[in-house]
């Protein structure tokens, strides 16, 4: 039943039907403000100047005319001297008011007419009653109207606000009537049912169904897709159309005294179509946070569709090894960013390092990326911060997806029980590639070398239960994931090396509006676990797991307080333990098996954070400033203690309605790191004292650019202290072998170096003798750093048939580092200090994304991936090395001072995903090929220094051309 109708207008030359649009002009012309002018007035109001922040633009309105070419503006000039180009706003999401059930006694019919405000882009900012009918029906249209959606009106191809009218016309609900208002007796319903969209099962509202014979008597379905038809008894044929969709043809045979119950399926233009999105994005108040929604998430090439991978794509994101998908944010370990799942910390994020991410892709609604000054509430890390933002749970019906490729398979469902408010989501994935890869190594190894076999295997789970109550939320989230990878004894000659990286997290929380404010209490326990074990066949062996247990409790608060303020803070503590269980078998002597057993806690630790910001935006003001304040504290049974406190402070204003300046500075602090996060790292590491970083940014934004969206940021991060627990502060002492027999009178001779491979070489018939020089720095030895740089992205938004984007990082990053002085034989002879390349420093960086959807839902997408080489320094790399001479004269490769390293060379690859989409009756079908690197473009790891004492020299490339073909299948219902 149809309790309302829409009618939005754009004036013209017709009497403007009572509609008129104040435009908002671009600095180019003029900035319109409120209308004052009666409606239907065609005036042009009086230049006024504005305030003093826009000084010299004056604003004018101006009346939208309709012509045979289209729209104009009355009155305006256009930058070429002509009449303006205007592009009215159209329409995406339409919100039907309800008819109000306090009225259904004593039926109201009427109209309610409003005035809009349609900011740039396409929201409605505001909504005002010109003309009401009935207090409850204006209030229902009022509420309707905020969750508008038009795409933005355009002056000369730039985004502008609009004022427009919108009118909810109100039909009272009536009982169906067997008689005409004339008196006739009408034909009672025979037809009724629902018009949905193929695949997906949408209902679409506003399809209009066509009857042969009544051709003059259309039906419309209402605002849930239902119709209903009186129809004659017979055959008829049912013509359904509807925006958007191919048109339906159905036949009915319809018999006398029935009603046919009926579901009408349309056929979309575009599956899974790019479309704009809508929903109501927070405002944004930071420096640098780029959000990735819906095709931006999942049809990336070279992701294997995979959410959390698409940050590699990011701007100020580099990596260790094309493929591997942990960022490097800003040269940066990748320890130092931190990864949340709707504010939980995640250990490890990627199975095996070139897998996937350990949450299904469909439990992901949106990710959060901040390169740099990450707000108050993310704490204990020194770089970026990743946030993937769980779905919305759906409470319609059942909602599901299934897949399988060759990587590996996953599935996940989503069910309402509408009767009590609950809402069942569980996802899960299972690797089968790898028991494969695996399976094809044990039956290549040759006879007698099959007693143990290749183990890889990983598996994730997540599960939620949302429930409604009262007026807030109580939600359960569970997720975790395994891995393990070595070799596993099938016989007993056979012998197990198997490591094992683990995690759990149970997530309860409950959300509920509290004076005036939304107020969020949780609690999270979790386990995480490292295990080595190793047996032998003689029954010795070794088994060790390393356990982390977590329990972290949260409370947080948000409230708008008034006059353009608003605050929002929290509070959590962290208790961690961590514990170590140790076995050890030995075989003895004299017979039977000797046994260690270890099981005892290793430290106890407890986090806590107390944070609050608040962000201040004046009415009408063009500024948003956003202080804060992070206070935490790191405990360490035995004595050990740190406070520490953050403040942070952002900033942003608005030149123009489409440019914006903004910049930032903060502190932040966290415990020492390894390359990634691994359990008992935070606890054990605490005594070595904490590591501190601050970070300052600046940049502008620009919207609207040709239908881009421009961001150019630049940042300067001190890092005053580090404690790096790898070893790429630290050079390796030099080696010098033993000298050999004088072939003259059989005594010492004079030492001969060895070539300095850097572990890529090999030196035959010669022993080593370690002679280091005292004071260079070890692992995990305090130092401080700098990194610095540039990012530019230019972003294409979803919406018509393609986006993409261009990022670009020009940046440094350096650690101050001691290292050797060698001579022109490769003798170390002294030392040196300086500010040098981190291991992770790569100069450029740059990425361009395209994807495109074809008519024939065949979608092609690829992206070009380019970065400078690291520095060969011999961290994760060889060493550089440079032709000369040894102590006897002979053509030897000699090390060059770390400062004059050379870098790896640069790295290019090309990915590509192909798909093609079907859609069917009750759910849609498509079929992938994704491939990382389809170029099979080989990226240099290091250098192969070869030859030395009478041996020709010879430097060779160590590459690795790391390509990942995928071919899938996925379904959605």
């Amino acid at each position: 039943m149809v309790v309302d109708e829409r009618r939005c207008g754009v004036g013209g030359a017709l009497p403007l039907l009572g509609v008129l649009l104040a435009v908002l002009l671009p600095l180019a012309s003029a900035r319109a403000q409120m209308p004052t002018s009666p409606q239907g007035s065609v005036g042009e109001l009086t230049d006024v100047p504005r305030s003093t922040e826009d000084a010299g633009v004056v604003s004018t309105e101006r009346d939208v005319l309709r012509e045979d070419g289209g729209f104009t503006l009355g009155g305006a000039e256009g930058s070429d001297g002509g009449t303006p180009r205007f592009e009215p706003p159209a329409l995406l999401s339409d919100s039907p008011a309800r008819y109000p059930e306090a009225l259904a006694a004593q039926p109201v019919a009427g109209t309610v007419r409003l005035e809009l405000l349609v900011a740039e882009d396409g929201e409605v900012d505001e909504a005002r009653l010109l003309q009401g009918a009935h207090p409850l029906l204006d209030q229902a249209a009022l509420h309707a109207a905020t969750r508008l959606r038009f795409s933005p009106a355009k002056v000369e191809g730039v985004p502008v606000p609009v004022r427009l009218t919108f009118e909810y016309h109100f039909q009272a609900p009536v009982a169906p009537a067997d008689v005409s208002s004339s008196g006739e007796r009408l034909p009672p319903i025979s037809l009724r049912g629902l018009v949905r969209t193929k695949g997906n099962r949408q209902p679409i509202i506003g399809a209009v169904l066509e009857f042969d014979g009544v051709r003059d008597a259309p039906v419309e379905t209402d605002a849930d897709g239902r119709f209903e038809a009186r129809l004659a008894p017979g055959t008829h044929t049912v013509r359904v159309t509807a925006a958007g969709h191919k048109p339906g043809f159905f036949r009915e045979n319809l018999q006398a005294g029935e009603a046919l119950e009926v579901v009408y399926g349309l056929e979309p233009l575009v599956v899974n179509p790019y479309e704009t999105v809508v929903r109501g994005d927070r405002e944004r108040t930071e420096v640098s946070r780029v959000t990735l929604h819906d095709a931006e998430l999942r049809e990336i090439p070279g992701t294997l569709g995979d959410p959390f991978r698409v940050v590699m794509l990011m701007p100020g994101v580099g990596s260790m090894l094309s493929g591997v998908s942990y960022p490097v944010v800003r040269g940066s370990q990748p320890a130092a960013t931190g990864y949340f799942l709707d504010g939980i910390r995640v250990p490890i994020l990627f199975h095996l390092f070139l897998g996937p991410a350990v949450i299904h892709p469909d439990f992901i609604d949106t990710i959060d990326f901040y390169p740099g000054n990450p707000p108050t509430p993310y704490g204990r890390i020194t770089g970026g911060a990743v946030e993937g933002r769980l779905t919305r749970p759906r409470d319609d019906r059942l909602h599901g997806s299934a897949y399988a490729d060759f990587l590996n398979a996953g599935l996940f469902l989503e069910y309402p029980f509408q009767s009590t408010g609950t809402n069942v989501s569980v996802a899960g994935r299972l690797s089968y590639t790898p028991w494969l890869i695996a399976l094809a190594a044990n039956a290549l190894q040759p006879p007698g070398f099959n007693d143990s076999k290749l183990v890889l295997d990983f598996y994730d789970y997540q599960a939620r239960v949302e429930q409604k109550v009262g007026q807030g939320r109580l939600r359960l989230f569970a997720f975790g994931s395994s891995d393990t990878f070595g070799s596993r004894a099938v016989t007993d000659e056979g012998s197990t090396q198997l490591l094992s990286v683990l995690f759990h997290r149970l997530d309860l929380r409950y959300s509920h509006p509290v004076a005036g404010g939304e107020l969020e209490g949780g609690v999270t326990v979790g386990l995480d676990r490292f295990a080595v074990q190793g047996d032998s066949f003689g029954g010795d062996g070794l088994t060790v797991n390393v356990d982390q247990r977590n329990v972290t409790a949260r409370l947080r608060y948000a409230r708008e307080l008034g006059q353009g303020l608003s605050l929002r803070g929290g509070l959590e503590v962290e208790n961690m333990r961590a514990l170590v269980y140790l076995l050890s078998r030995s075989q003895l002597p004299e017979g039977g098996i000797e046994e260690v057993r270890i099981d005892q806690p290793l430290a106890i630790a407890t986090f806590s954070g107390l944070w609050s910001e608040l962000t201040w935006k004046p009415e009408g003001s063009r500024w948003t400033l956003v202080p804060g304040l992070r206070l935490d504290n790191y405990y360490l049974s035995g004595g050990v203690n740190a406070f520490v406190a953050e403040p942070r402070v952002t900033a942003r204003h608005k030149l123009t309605d489409t440019l914006t300046l903004k910049g930032g500075v903060g502190l932040y602090h966290q415990t020492p790191t390894t390359l990634i996060s691994l359990p008992v790292i935070d606890i054990g590491a605490l005594k070595q004292g904490l590591q501190q970083a601050v970070q300052i940014s600046a940049g502008v934004e620009y919207q609207g650019l040709a239908g881009f969206d421009v961001s150019l940021d630049g940042y300067v991060n001190p890092l005053p202290r580090t404690v790096e627990l790898t070893p790429f502060g630290a050079e390796s002492p030099p080696s010098n072998p033993e000298p050999p027999p004088d072939p003259g009178d059989g005594g010492p001779g004079r030492p001969r170096p060895p070539p300095l491979t850097g572990g890529q070489g090999s030196v035959r018939g010669l022993a080593r003798q370690e002679q280091p020089i005292p004071g260079i720095s070890g692992l995990g030895e305090p130092s401080r750093g700098l990194s610095y740089g540039l990012e530019l992205l230019i972003r294409r938004p979803l919406g018509g048939n393609w986006f993409g984007w261009l990022s670009y990082s020009l940046q440094r990053s350096t650690r101050r580092t001691r290292f050797y002085r060698y001579d022109a034989n490769g003798q170390a002879i002294g030392e040196a200090e300086g500010n040098l390349p981190y291991v992770f420093d790569q100069t450029h960086v740059a990425n361009l994304v395209l994807s495109y959807k074809f008519a024939n839902n065949i979608t092609l997408g690829g992206v070009l991936h380019f970065n400078s080489g690291r520095p060969e320094t011999g961290n994760l790399t060889s060493r550089t090395q440079v032709e000369g001479t040894d102590l006897l004269g002979r053509p030897a490769w000699v090390p060059v001072d770390l400062d004059r390293a050379d870098r790896l060379p640069p790295f290019f690859r090309f990915d590509l995903r192909l798909s093609k989409a079907w859609a069917y009756e009750t759910f849609s079908l498509e079929a992938y090929l994704d491939m990382l690197n389809v170029t099979l473009s080989q990226e240099v790891l290091a250098f192969s220094y070869e030859g030395g004492f009478g041996v020709p020299l010879n430097k060779k490339p160590t590459s690795v051309p790391i390509a990942l073909p995928i071919l899938g299948l996925k379904g959605r219902f």
